[in-house]
């Protein structure tokens, strides 16, 4: 178990810095960015380890990889488009 959160953990920071690399302009803040690929790919190992049980570490490194990359494309925004704040908030 150790060994897929370590794993995991890798698995997140790989995809956080390729989405920095990769769509530099399109992201928020740096650090938001490189603590949330790891933190969901974590979160995407307890999910999968849960389920799965023991004996499936490839099974759940992948879950890992596809809960990383779904929580970083929700901090996708589109290039060019400024946040709006409403003035009576």
């Amino acid at each position: 178990m150790i060994l897929e959160a370590l794993g995991s953990i890798l698995i997140g920071l790989a995809v956080a810095v390729a989405a920095l690399r990769w769509l530099p302009r399109q992201l928020p803040a740096t650090p938001l960015v490189l603590s949330t690929g790891p933190g969901a790919a974590l979160f995407g190992a307890l999910l999968g380890h849960s389920v799965l049980g023991d004996g499936h570490p490839t099974a759940t490194l992948t879950t890992s990889l596809i809960m990383a990359v779904a929580l970083l494309s929700l901090l996708v925004r589109r290039p060019g488009r400024r946040l709006h704040r409403s003035a009576a908030a």
